[in-house]
């Protein structure tokens, strides 16, 4: 069983809030981290996955609710709306901190009474797959190395280029990183996006031609780590434009898409640019693209894509249980530089990082960096390169070669 780096945010707000929703895709442990919990605290599971209990929570929520004592878990809580607003006439009664701990594989917030029901209430917190952190059992996070002031030294860390790929691979969802067999690894996959598109995509949106979301997201896979061009992505599948945004905006709410908006010095320039593009796990994403070999995948050209979308979620994965509140953006000037992520934490502070799948940099890499760096001004902290390398060495005044072992090891 893994220890979940996030577990520490989860325990801090329990301990000051009166509900807590602990959010994310499906399998990537949410049940288990609460159910933990609830052991610990001597308090009660209940789960909307149960028919029986699903029922009450929709015709008679406040019995399920009222006068809980400890800690109550209500797991897969998206199933019955009417849940929220029993849970404010409950809470605002007795305003004890840490009395619910919720779960929910879709975004609640796509619920209005749930939103409406709880602000002020309640805090959201998000549950991302495994990273490879905490697969190596390790507290160690990049984020807030990468704002850390103190001086960096060159050092070695252990990377290796087959390795990498391997972890792309086997995912973050703990069922599919047990199956050590590709192909049973594959199965996995295929049986979850069946189970999410016949169960989730159905009960939370009431859309025609539920045929088209498999296709859509090989698409969207085939197009990892690009800007999304909804035009062409219309055309290519031949779904409307309206229906298109409507799917996407599906996806993304059951945690399955996750575009990185683009970052730009003018805020009111963030909301027009176009985001990239990633999908949640670049094993789930190597799996739509049709990559269940390690040795196959690291020959193609789709390596470079697939790795950017590994770091990018790997990165993202850090930023839930850092202690810097740093928010994630991609950054492109209008001649085509780029940086494939740029972090920015309060204070404007800014730290830009480029992925490569290469095993040697060149001044050339950092070229993006430099106009990242020039568009921030004083507010840029940091620039990297992660690359498959092993030497974590400086090239110039905060711009750095990393290798990508630093997602695991200090």
């Amino acid at each position: 069983m893994y220890r979940r780096n996030i577990q520490e945010k989860l325990i801090a707000a329990l301990a000051d809030t009166r509900v807590v929703l602990l959010n994310g895709a499906r399998q990537v442990g949410k049940s288990t981290l609460a159910q933990q919990l609830a052991q610990q605290r001597g308090g009660q599971y209940l789960t909307l996955d149960d028919p029986v209990i699903a029922e009450l929570a929709r015709t008679d929520p406040s019995a399920l609710i009222d006068g809980a004592a400890g800690l109550t878990v209500i797991d897969e809580v998206q199933s019955a709306p009417a849940l929220f607003p029993a849970l404010k006439r409950e809470v605002d009664r007795n305003p004890v901190p840490g009395r619910f701990l919720l779960t929910g594989s879709a975004n609640v917030f796509m619920l209005p009474t749930a939103a409406e029901s709880l602000a002020g209430r309640m805090e959201v917190l998000t549950l991302e797959p495994l990273s490879q952190a905490e697969i190596e059992g390790s507290p160690h996070n990049l984020v807030d190395a990468l704002f850390d002031t103190a001086p960096w030294v060159r050092r070695t860390v252990r990377t290796d280029r087959a390795d990498v790929v391997r972890r792309l691979v086997s995912s973050g969802f703990p069922e599919a990183l047990g199956r050590t067999e590709p192909q049973r690894r594959d199965a996995w996959f295929r049986a979850y996006l069946i189970s999410l598109l016949q169960r989730d995509v159905r009960d939370y949106a009431n859309i025609e031609g539920l045929h088209d979301l498999p296709r859509l997201l090989s698409l969207l896979a085939a197009r990892t780590s690009s800007l999304l061009n909804m035009a062409e992505v219309s055309r290519a599948t031949g779904i409307a434009h309206s229906t298109l945004r409507r799917y996407l905006a599906l996806l993304e709410a059951l945690f399955i898409v996750q575009p990185l908006p683009a970052w730009s010095i003018n805020l009111g320039k963030r909301l027009v640019k176009s985001p990239k593009l990633h999908l949640i796990d670049a094993g789930l994403t190597a799996h739509l693209q049709g990559y269940i070999d390690p040795a196959a995948l690291a020959i193609s050209p789709q390596l470079g894509p697939l790795l950017e979308t590994f770091a990018v979620q790997e990165i993202r994965r850090h930023l839930r249980s850092a202690e810097t509140a740093a928010t994630a953006w991609h950054f492109r000037t209008a001649a085509g530089r780029e940086v494939d992520l740029v972090l920015e934490a309060p204070g404007h502070r800014i730290v830009g990082i480029e992925i490569k799948a290469s095993a040697s940099i060149t001044q050339g890499d950092f070229s993006g960096l430099r106009e990242l760096a020039s568009a921030a001004g004083r507010g840029f902290t940091r620039g990297v390169v992660l690359y498959t390398g092993e030497q974590l060495i400086p090239f110039e005044e905060r711009m750095w070669a990393v290798p990508l072992g630093v997602l695991w090891a200090r």
